[in-house]
């Protein structure tokens, strides 16, 4: 008890100097885990936000109402200053329960499980019917005559790569199908798309996610099947002929205002130095957003809660951020950063959190305009031993689709890395739901955060 009360007034005694020695961060960044696993206290955040509030598709009320929340919540903190930054940000909505009917060539008919992906529009009252024709990639599709293609409904059917070491690896070689392929479809007279989900379970959950529209190209209505809706589909096109029978409500109506949400705490040596910590708040409108970004929202918040309970005064400035409309367009990274380089902000490190609330294991490091990887790496490889206690380490590669737009006035990119193994069983699904969350997975993510804001913060990133 002595020799903790010895540290204790050695580490209150640095807070005036220059900067921790080692020692002091040790035993800082013991009581930030303990503080975190006992408290809990992004789990009950993420309990309120998804519970009484809910799913966040951007411009929705919900969306609206989580924004009121975490400014109020984050005003309680003790911060410098919170502010709501305001973007303008697309209004998709979804209508009514999406219909999709298989017919077969014997007369049979069956219902399928299946959502809309965003952005698409629907496919009037009457809905729509065609003869499916099943394609494994867009390159196949490009390569079919347009007699294959024209009036028909697309089915695109090529699954995340089970072999990949990452899911997200996997998720990246099978999103173009998403992402572009109801317009390169469209492009060649197709009516209408259906997908296999991104998925990494085989189950009867439909995965919704953003489709990219196109200036030229008129797009069509576009919607995700269940992995095992998919596979009924696939093996019914193995024996003949087979049409879908599509029927959605969905609308883009007028951008709406919308906004970030900032809370800074100012930096007592470098105010001018930046570091911010943040993730999306939006989500798509079925599950509750838990995973995909609520618990890195949460993590974010714990950061600047977590400092500021613990008196803690940082050297540079941190900022964290909930940016809106990742899902679906991208406004709110994009309007940060643009009003951060009119501003002419530096940000020694930008630090996304938006791959789950599950247990963290790593950190993957990018950087911008104004630091080199490897000098930046080996600096940090001085006092990343001490998360080694807590199994956290650096890697090259990483950032976040939000922090990617301030590359030309950052330093380092990082991005958390947590085990990923069942990430894509929830990601855009019905799955994703507070239950699905474990509260120390979660509690140890805020808590590597915290951790990693205070040793740039204390020790920075290198020259």
């Amino acid at each position: 008890m002595a020799m903790r009360l010895v540290i204790f007034v050695i580490f209150l005694s640095v807070q005036a100097q220059a900067q921790m020695s080692k020692d002091s961060a040790a035993f800082f960044i013991r009581d930030i885990y303990r503080q975190s696993y006992t408290e809990r206290q992004s789990y009950e955040w993420l309990r309120t936000l998804t519970k009484d509030i809910g799913h966040r598709l951007s411009g929705s009320e919900n969306s609206a109402r989580a924004i009121e929340w975490a400014k109020a919540t984050m005003d309680t903190f003790g911060l410098d200053s919170v502010w709501l930054q305001p973007v303008m940000v697309p209004h998709w909505v979804r209508g009514e329960k999406e219909q999709v009917l298989m017919m077969t060539g014997n007369g049979d008919v069956r219902s399928l499980k299946a959502v809309a992906l965003g952005n698409s529009p629907g496919t009037g009252e009457n809905g729509i019917q065609a003869e499916v024709v099943e394609v494994m990639s867009i390159d196949e599709l490009k390569e079919m005559p347009d007699r294959a293609i024209h009036g028909k409904i697309v089915f695109f059917n090529r699954p995340m790569d089970p072999g990949q070491l990452s899911t997200f690896s996997a998720y990246g070689g099978a999103a173009d199908q998403r992402s572009t392929g109801p317009v390169a479809a469209a492009e060649r007279g197709a009516i209408g798309v259906v997908i296999r989900s991104l998925s990494t379970d085989q189950d009867d959950s439909p995965h919704t996610g953003m489709t990219i529209l196109s200036d030229q190209i008129r797009n069509i209505p576009s919607l995700a099947l269940s992995t095992n809706d998919a596979v009924v589909l696939s093996d019914a096109l193995k024996k003949g002929k087979v049409e879908l029978y599509l029927r959605t409500t969905c609308e883009m109506k007028e951008d709406v205002l919308s906004y970030n949400v900032i809370g800074e705490i100012k930096g007592k040596d470098f105010p001018d130095e930046i570091i911010l910590v943040g993730g999306h708040f939006d989500s798509w409108d079925i599950g509750e957003g838990a995973h995909d970004d609520g618990s890195g929202c949460m993590h974010s918040m714990e950061v600047v809660y977590r400092l500021i309970k613990n008196n803690y005064q940082p050297r540079r400035t941190l900022r964290c951020v909930l940016f809106i409309n990742e899902e679906n367009g991208l406004r709110g990274g994009t309007e940060y950063a643009r009003v951060a380089m009119e501003n002419n902000e530096y940000y020694i490190a930008a630090i996304e959190s938006d791959a789950g609330g599950f247990t963290p294991q790593s950190f993957g490091c990018s950087v911008g305009e104004y630091a080199s990887l490897d000098t930046a790496l080996s600096h940090m490889s001085g006092y990343m031993e001490l998360l080694e206690p807590y199994d956290i380490e650096l890697k090259r590669g990483g950032g976040g689709a939000d922090i990617s737009r301030l590359r030309p006035i950052v330093g380092m990119m990082i991005g958390m890395r947590p085990d990923n193994s069942r990430y894509f069983d929830y990601h855009h699904s019905d799955r994703d739901v507070f239950e699905n969350v474990h509260p120390r997975e979660l509690a140890a993510g805020a808590a590597a955060l915290t951790s990693l804001v205070v040793l740039i913060d204390q020790y920075g990133i290198g020259k």
